[in-house]
């Protein structure tokens, strides 16, 4: 009787032994890379909701309420994390923070002088005081995903950490990681293929997220939007000038930001506006989808 008393307690403990880790992220791509790598012992939470700009976002008081319960938060340095880091770790001061970008170079705001870009390599974020890993910055580009090399950096920096927290699942972490790596090889193989016979390599956008995307593949981005601000009327008539003189037709979008200024442009070069999102959840598909509408429009 003694023993099947205890088994209510043996299957409990076996339960909470297999409870995966509570990770909340940043942005849509960073839950498919934790995924990846952590497979079935974790489970992921996206901060940055479907449709939301990251420049404007307040987490709901439900997901604050919920990082009292995970064990990561992984960030990127998107705008809403300066206004909110404070609160995020005041929520859950046992909570591990880790910043993806930690030991990736990162690059400044892009900014439009005349239509054109400037981006600025910059060293390694000083760390903020909250913690290890968090940047008291609001001046470089945190769209480093939109790179697969860089992605494989991140995903090491990811790895390390789940290995750390649950080293019981450390082999599994270790082989999803390498599986993980192979894709982004390949994906990055896909993409330089799909570049290289191009002579053309500008492409215009509104909000500048590509600014890592066009460093890995020799591509020059020409953002409409410079340092988060939207032209002047000098600016925008010699961005206008510049599309028409390097027969630039296309204008990209993301779809979390208003677009107007974007078509305005685009009418007047008589060119179209598309969208390239790049905080879409399935990372792989979408990157190679842009990459495609990226090197269609250097051709027209």
């Amino acid at each position: 009787m003694r023993v099947l008393a205890c088994l209510p307690l043996i299957l409990l403990s076996a339960i909470t032994m297999a409870r995966p880790l509570e990770v909340f992220v940043s942005v849509a791509p960073l839950k498919t890379f934790v995924e990846q790598i952590g497979g079935d012992h974790v489970r992921v939470r996206t901060m940055l909701q479907p449709g939301y700009s990251p420049a404007t976002y307040d987490p709901s008081p439900q997901q604050i309420a919920a990082l009292s319960k995970a064990s990561v938060y992984i960030r990127t340095g998107v705008p809403f994390e300066l206004a909110w880091m404070a609160r995020i770790r005041a929520a859950n001061p046992d909570m591990r923070i880790l910043d993806a970008r930690i030991g990736i170079d990162l690059l400044g705001l892009p900014r439009h002088a005349h239509g054109t870009t400037a981006h600025d390599r910059t060293a390694q974020d000083r760390e903020h005081a909250n913690g290890p890993g968090v940047h008291a910055q609001d001046a470089h580009d945190p769209h480093v995903w939109t790179s697969p090399p860089l992605v494989k950096h991140m995903a090491g920096n990811i790895h390390d950490l789940l290995a750390e927290l649950d080293p019981k699942h450390a082999p599994d972490f270790a082989r999803n990681r390498d599986a993980f790596l192979d894709v982004l090889d390949e994906l990055d193989r896909t993409i330089r293929e799909l570049f290289e016979p191009l002579s053309n390599r500008r492409f215009m956008v509104f909000h500048p997220a590509w600014s890592y995307f066009a460093a890995t593949y020799g591509l020059t981005q020409v953002p409409i939007e410079g340092e988060g601000k939207e032209p002047g009327a000098r600016t925008l008539a010699a961005l206008i000038e510049q599309a028409r003189r390097e027969a630039i037709r296309v204008v990209f979008v993301q779809p979390q930001f208003d677009d107007r200024l974007a078509a305005q442009i685009a009418r007047a070069i008589h060119g179209r506006i598309l969208v390239a999102d790049p905080l879409a959840g399935d990372y792989v598909d979408n990157l190679r989808r842009v990459a495609q509408q990226f090197a269609e429009a250097m051709q027209s």
